[in-house]
């Protein structure tokens, strides 16, 4: 059974992690702003919806942290790096040209983000 004491904590220092208000959160998870706010004042108990929404919206939270505190939060680190293909190695090096005369430049860093929040840095050598 879910403590629901401190799942609100957690759910605090994942609002926190975030930078997020209860009203952010509860837009990017799809629920009812007041639902957030009934959760967090203790006046509600959360529901399996909810945490499934969490969950799926943030990727990175472990279930079992955010039900019992039990794991780690964040189960990846916030600007995971993963492994380049060979293919994106070979685009982060292709040369950038531009229409005025300038000296020869490199792609140095891309970054893509998700609409999830999340994001994957890749560095050029």
């Amino acid at each position: 059974m879910v403590n629901t004491a401190d799942f609100i904590e957690r759910l605090e220092r994942l609002l926190g992690y975030y930078s997020l208000s209860a009203s952010a959160f509860a837009d990017r998870i799809q629920v009812q702003r007041s639902s957030m706010s009934h959760l967090l004042s203790g006046r509600n108990k959360p529901s399996l919806d909810f945490v499934l929404k969490v969950i799926k919206a943030f990727p990175e939270v472990n279930l079992y942290w955010l039900l019992n505190g039990k794991g780690s939060f964040p189960s990846t680190p916030k600007n995971t790096l993963t492994s380049p293909t060979p293919a994106s190695i070979s685009k982060s090096k292709q040369t950038v040209t531009t229409s005025a005369p300038s000296p020869e430049k490199t792609i140095e860093k891309i970054i893509i983000f998700y609409s999830d929040g999340s994001f994957k840095s890749y560095h050029g050598n």
